[in-house]
């Protein structure tokens, strides 16, 4: 029977693996850009001081392994299933073993939000781990000594129970998924212990048979609800937006021939890929459009959505802008954290225009990451060297696409913005396209014939 509980064990904990490296790994990339989990002790210490500070510090921890998908995958499993495990140490189950798998399943409900934080995760295992180790001491006066001090500790680690700690990064939501969750983890075993007790398919054969069903039964029904529950059309968002983030154009082409995207960001990094590629105006209409909203749309207040436009800023030249636009962002998060991404493309935009001081703030604060600090090190020897900035393919290339004069910008798309870009450098063949995109899509021939006659020279 133990062999066969390690083996269902093993089955879930591989089904959560496939589920979010297969099914979800851009919401796990979602994760990883909203925050910036430095090896500082500062940084440390403003995150434990506080209730719960224990289980946000591990959540944010393995967040940034996020970055790789397969991993993060691998790190939920593993949480998930050591729920389970632990679920399954408090109490006899018998043929309620099924039951053991329910707050690992919930907590994989709760994790199909692109805004819950794995800090939850955490504080129910740290949890159990309390709850585990208090059954272990014989009942009696040592117990009750133990408990003492536990309890006051555990509230530091995990934070009040119905309070609402850093478990979800919208700090009005209250989480109810991970609260039902916690309370089936305590209620389940009790309840385990009750129904077990005494007769209860005494038959080893019967009771073999209904534990199996039973296992059957609840991953059946949670499979279902988790199926059901899983947003994959944000996941297909969050897919262009990593894409346009690791400049994957040919990437992008491919997956819009398979599907057409039908939502703003969708259309932005569409429209950004094939400018990049050349085939912007000449397949403008092959592929769903928004008006000149899908060129550049305007810019919004969430956290989310402005980011694929900044990077179709970045990547036409409008430095500043996008600078702008990325800082904006990164200050909607909602829980306050700032953002890795944000920190990089910040100090490279802060490079490019020649702010040497304000891009060695950035680049020094991701020298404290794990997965930012080699690429960190190596712009830090670009700061103040013009010659070697100048002669980087892609630093060179955007400083002399970039404005030559700042400019009053507008947050809606306008020709006069594109013009001042491309007659800055002609050169500019991203701003080429997406003017003459501009003038097709506003239907201002006159200007569309013009402006290609003067850069093929007829």
């Amino acid at each position: 029977m133990k062999y066969l509980h390690i083996l269902y064990t093993s089955l879930f904990g591989v089904a959560v693996l496939l589920f979010f490296g297969l099914a979800y790994p851009h919401h796990l990339h979602y994760q990883e850009q909203f925050q910036l989990f430095l090896f500082d002790s500062d940084y440390a210490w403003e995150i434990v001081k506080r209730p719960g500070g224990i289980a946000d510090l591990l959540g944010r921890f393995c967040t940034q392994f996020f970055l790789y998908a397969w991993v993060g995958a691998f790190i939920i499993a593993l949480l998930l299933s050591a729920v389970q495990l632990l679920v399954l140490q408090l109490a006899r189950w018998g043929w309620l073993y099924g039951f053991s798998f329910v707050p690992s399943f919930l907590l994989w409900l709760f994790l199909l939000d692109e805004n819950a934080l794995l800090g939850g995760v955490w504080a129910v295992l740290l949890t159990l781990l309390a709850a585990w180790a208090m059954i272990q001491i014989p009942a009696g006066k040592t117990r009750w000594m133990t408990l003492a001090v536990v309890v006051p500790l555990l509230y530091w680690m995990v934070g009040p129970a119905w309070g609402g700690s850093h478990y979800h990064r919208y700090p009005t939501v209250f989480p109810t998924l991970l609260y039902v969750a916690w309370l089936s983890a305590i209620v389940l075993p009790l309840l385990a212990r009750f129904m077990v007790h005494g007769s209860w398919f005494t038959v080893q054969g019967a009771r073999f048979r209904v534990q199996v069903l039973l296992f059957l039964l609840v991953a059946g029904v949670m499979g279902t609800f988790i199926w059901k529950s899983s947003n994959f059309k944000a996941e297909k968002v969050m897919q262009y937006d990593f894409m346009a983030r690791h400049q994957q154009w040919n990437r992008i082409l491919s997956t819009i021939d398979q599907e057409r995207p039908n939502n703003q960001i969708g259309v932005t990094v569409q429209n950004l890929a094939l400018a990049k590629n050349g085939f912007l105006v000449n397949h403008l209409f092959d592929y769903n459009q928004n008006g000149v909203a899908g060129l550049l749309p305007d810019v919004g207040t969430d956290a989310t959505s402005p980011l694929p436009v900044a990077e179709a800023f970045y990547q036409l030249g409008m430095i500043r802008v996008a600078q702008r636009t990325f800082f904006e962002a990164q200050e909607a998060i909602m829980d306050y954290q700032k953002s890795g991404r944000c920190y990089k493309r910040l100090a490279q935009t802060y490079l490019i225009l020649g702010d040497y001081d304000v891009a060695r703030k950035y680049l020094m604060a991701l020298q404290k990451t794990l997965f930012y600090r080699e690429w960190a090190d190596e712009t830090l020897l670009l700061l103040g060297n013009e010659k070697a900035i100048d002669q980087h393919p892609e630093y060179g290339h955007l400083r002399k696409m970039n404005f030559h004069d700042d400019f009053l910008f507008s947050s809606h798309l306008t020709a006069e913005m594109l013009e001042k870009l491309f007659k800055g450098n002609t050169e500019n063949r991203l701003a080429f396209e997406y003017l003459l995109a501009f003038y097709v899509l506003t239907g201002d021939r006159e200007n569309y014939v013009k402006l290609l006659q003067k850069f093929t020279g007829q």
